[in-house]
């Protein structure tokens, strides 16, 4: 029984080296042959995140500094913006870049000419220190980044009153 267990394993390993090398020399064939019929085609670059939105979505700001804000309390500021284009905004999702911050947007379509604001509110419960979060806009006009920052002062430790009547002593 040793042996065949020896046997196979032997066989498999053999083979595994068989098969590496068979298409190590497929890619060197590949690499030596200079007369590829088929181009490679270019890579996309990467598409600005407000491509179309600008030119149809009129933002007032599309950054916010809270300051140095306490822990504990929610924050919350408006980006509000105005339809320049000639169609109606359909806004399909608003997301925030971690669950911190959630934002809340109108679900109705934003006509020509009139103005709509999307609110981001961030927890500071649990979250001291410096922070810089994005609200990415999706429409049917292109998408929109936004971004809130801030600092949140650590919050006071609240002090453990201590129990001497404890039936417990040490």
């Amino acid at each position: 029984m040793k042996k065949s267990i020896f046997l196979l394993g032997t066989f498999l390993l053999i083979s595994a080296v068989s098969f590496a090398q068979k298409n190590d020399k497929k890619a060197k064939a590949v690499d030596n042959n200079t007369t590829l019929s088929t181009p490679t085609p270019p890579v996309p670059q990467a598409a600005n995140p407000n491509q179309n939105s600008d030119a149809n979505m009129k933002f007032v700001k599309d950054e916010y500094n809270f300051g140095t804000i306490p822990e504990g309390p929610a924050v919350s500021t408006d980006f509000e913006f105005k339809n320049i284009g000639t169609e109606p905004i359909i806004l399909s999702g608003v997301q925030a870049s971690c669950g911190c911050t959630t934002p809340t947007w109108p679900k109705e379509p934003i006509l020509p000419g009139k103005t709509a604001k999307v609110t981001a509110t961030y927890n500071t419960q649990g979250r001291p220190g410096n922070f810089v979060k994005t609200i990415t806009i999706n429409s049917n006009v292109g998408t929109k980044v936004v971004k809130i920052t801030g600092n949140v002062e650590k919050a006071p430790d609240a002090s453990v009153p201590s129990n001497n009547n404890s039936m417990m002593k040490h």
